[in-house]
């Protein structure tokens, strides 16, 4: 059976005490870390991770963007989805849009939406980073997420 192709990952977290600011809000800065664990658990879906040993030379995933468009405040104990979608794919790059929604304590709602665009790159000799395609093995398992407004 061929390996599955992904357009979008899903993954729950809990908010701790220590994302949050003195008014007890998550720091604006800890989506940022949200946005990262998610995006890991994509690749890690994938069979690989955001630096690939596998390849000579290794290859890597830096983000070349990175934005969250803050809707609702995040609390301590707070448990939000986030939901990873693929928006582009290029031969060289990948775009994410990422949405936080609050699912406890209800009733869910949205507090935020992020997006990322990664590059693949791998050092040549000089080691300095260059742009390279993403291993057709691991893009040809990714595919772009139906757009949410269609659905």
């Amino acid at each position: 059976m061929p390996p599955s192709v992904i357009s979008e990952f899903r993954a729950n977290r809990r908010v701790e005490f220590s994302e949050t600011d003195l008014a007890g809000i998550v720091h604006f800065s800890n989506f940022f870390r949200y946005m990262e664990t998610v995006e890991h658990g994509f690749w890690r879906a994938l069979g690989t991770s955001v630096v690939m040993r596998q390849y000579d030379p290794p290859l890597g995933l830096p983000r070349v963007h990175a934005s969250c468009d803050y809707r609702r405040p995040l609390y301590f104990e707070d448990v939000l989805e986030l939901h990873l979608r693929v928006t582009e794919k290029k031969p060289r790059s990948i775009s994410f849009e990422i949405r936080f929604c609050r699912v406890e304590p209800g009733p869910e709602e949205l507090v935020a939406v992020g997006k990322l665009t990664v590059v693949c790159v791998a050092k040549d000799a000089t080691g300095v980073m260059r742009a390279v395609p993403l291993p057709a093995e691991i893009a040809d398992r990714i595919a772009v997420a139906p757009d949410l407004a269609a659905t």
